[in-house]
């Protein structure tokens, strides 16, 4: 897995581990492709307020993380 500078710089604003990201990818609540990337979606009930933590990546050789948030507003995953 790779990290794009943006993802690393979410990550330490938002708190989001590696494994937070790799668990989104591996087993998300949702998914969905658009322009040729992939976004995952997992929710982490006692993390990010128990809102989904957003997934933006591209397979490549390895997965290429774009960039990893937390949503403000849980009603994606209905």
């Amino acid at each position: 897995m790779k990290l794009s500078r943006h993802a690393k710089n979410n990550m330490r604003l938002y708190g989001i581990k590696e494994m937070d990201i790799q668990e989104t990818i591996n087993s998300p609540d949702r998914e969905e492709t658009q322009e040729g990337q992939k976004i995952a979606y997992k929710t982490f009930p006692k993390r990010f307020s128990g809102l989904p933590l957003k997934v933006i990546f591209v397979i490549e050789k390895e997965a290429v993380i774009i960039t990893a948030y937390p949503l403000k507003k849980s009603y994606l995953l209905r």
